[in-house]
């Protein structure tokens, strides 16, 4: 196996990672800490498969690009969590199942991009996907657990500063 696909899966989790460092000072509870990055690593282990076996399909067909999708969908949780951060109180276990699966969503699409040309890089296409996983759970897990921290120490302005990188990271996609 070429050191190739682990590069691809570490850059492919740094998206999570960022994310969920900026998701983690909204302090949610531990199992949906774990709930989230297992569903972040099941993620980036079925969206390289489906990129490769009908993302070309779906670009014909579809003419949205992902990074619109992307777009609304950071958005709205960069949006959600600065009106968060300026309430008093919070809840500790804001996240409900969907949207957990909607973040994991959000930060496992460019996964399926990469499906689209992995045949191109190997032909190991399934431990790929796997080594994707691995990767994606590990970083998810360590960003909402280091946001998590930043937020015990520095409060709603860590979730308010969550919701602005959040943000900024949308407006550098639009720009990108």
């Amino acid at each position: 196996m070429s050191i190739l696909i682990p590069l691809i899966a570490i850059s492919l989790s740094m998206d999570a990672f960022s994310l969920s460092l900026a998701y983690g000072t909204l302090n949610i509870s531990k199992k949906n800490q774990l709930t989230l990055s297992l569903i972040v690593g099941i993620y980036h282990l079925f969206m390289p498969i489906l990129g490769m076996k009908i993302g070309i399909l779906i670009i014909k067909t579809l003419p949205i690009k992902p990074d619109f999708i992307i777009f609304f969908v950071l958005t709205f949780i960069g949006v959600q969590m600065i009106l968060e951060s300026l309430k008093e109180s919070r809840s500790i276990n804001i996240m409900n199942f969907i949207e957990l699966l909607v973040f994991g969503l959000a930060v496992s699409i460019d996964s399926f991009s990469v499906g689209i040309g992995l045949l191109a890089i190997t032909s190991n296409w399934l431990i790929s996907s796997i080594i994707f996983a691995i990767s994606a759970f590990t970083f998810t897990l360590l960003g909402l657990q280091l946001g998590k921290k930043l937020n015990d120490k520095f409060g709603n302005i860590s979730t308010l500063l969550g919701g602005i990188m959040l943000l900024i990271i949308v407006l550098l996609t639009l720009l990108h």
